[in-house]
C-alpha cells in the first residue's frame, strides 16, 4: 500500500499527469491490476488542496482513457474469447467472466455501465461482450457515458477527501486512496452478495416448488 501511494503521489505531481491518466485509464480498461480509480482520486484530491491539476483536463483525460481501454478488452474479447491468457483463467475472473456473459443476455446497457466502476467486473463485462458478439456501436456509446459518469464520480470523492483535509495536499491524496480503494472493496462485495443471492433465489423457489 505504501508503495503504491508514493507511485501515485509522484505521478499527481509529474508535469505529465494528464497523458499519464490517460494511459493509465486506457491499461486499466483490459488489465485490472493498474490502479487508475486511486490516481484519479489522489489527483482531485491535489485539486481540491492546492487547484492543481484542472479537474476538467483530468477527468477528460480519465474519461477518454476508460473509453479507449474498454473498447480494447472488448475487442480482446471478440479476438481471443474468455481464457487464452493465464489471468483470465484465475478462479475469480473465470467467476466473473461466467456471471457477466449470463447477465449481458438479461440487461447488457446496465451491466456494461454499471461494470465500469468494478475494476475486475469490468473487464470481465468488456472482454465478454466481445465474446458474445455484443453490437459494437452500441457497447462504444455506452462506454462513453460509462466513462464520463465513473471520472466524475472518482473525482468527487477526491475533492471530498482534499476539503476534509484541507491545505495538506499529500495527506489528502493519500486519504483519497484510500477511500477510493475502500469503495472498491465494499462495491465489489456488494456485488458479490447480490450475484450469490440471484443464484440461490431461483433454486429456493424450485425447492418449495417441488417440496
Amino acid at each position: 500500500m505504501d508503495l503504491l501511494t508514493d507511485l501515485i503521489l509522484q505521478a499527481v505531481a509529474s508535469p505529465w499527469l494528464y497523458a499519464t491518466m490517460f494511459a493509465v485509464a486506457v491499461v486499466d480498461g483490459f488489465f485490472p491490476p493498474v490502479p487508475s480509480e486511486t490516481l484519479l482520486v489522489a489527483a482531485a484530491a491535489v485539486a481540491a488542496s492546492t487547484g492543481d491539476p484542472h479537474l476538467l483536463a483530468l477527468g477528460a483525460a480519465a474519461a477518454a482513457g476508460a473509453m479507449v481501454g474498454d473498447n480494447i478488452a472488448f475487442a480482446i474479447g471478440r479476438r481471443t474469447g474468455t481464457a487464452r491468457f493465464a489471468w483470465m483463467r484465475h478462479p475469480r475472473v473465470a467467476d466473473a467472466f461466467a456471471r457477466a456473459g449470463g447477465a449481458l443476455e438479461r440487461r447488457g446497457a446496465a451491466l456494461i455501465l454499471g461494470a465500469r466502476f468494478i475494476p475486475v467486473g469490468r473487464v470481465a463485462v468488456n472482454v465478454s461482450a466481445g465474446a458474445l458478439v455484443y453490437p459494437w456501436r452500441r457497447f462504444a456509446a455506452l462506454t462513453v457515458a460509462a466513462g464520463v459518469c465513473w471520472a466524475a464520480y472518482s473525482i468527487g470523492i477526491g475533492l471530498l477527501a482534499g476539503a476534509w483535509i484541507k491545505d495538506q495536499p499529500l495527506l489528502s491524496a493519500g486519504l483519497g486512496v484510500v477511500l477510493a480503494i475502500a469503495l472498491g472493496l465494499v462495491i465489489d462485495r456488494v456485488v458479490a452478495l447480490r450475484s450469490r443471492r440471484a443464484v440461490l433465489t431461483p433454486a429456493a423457489t424450485a425447492s418449495r416448488l417441488t417440496g
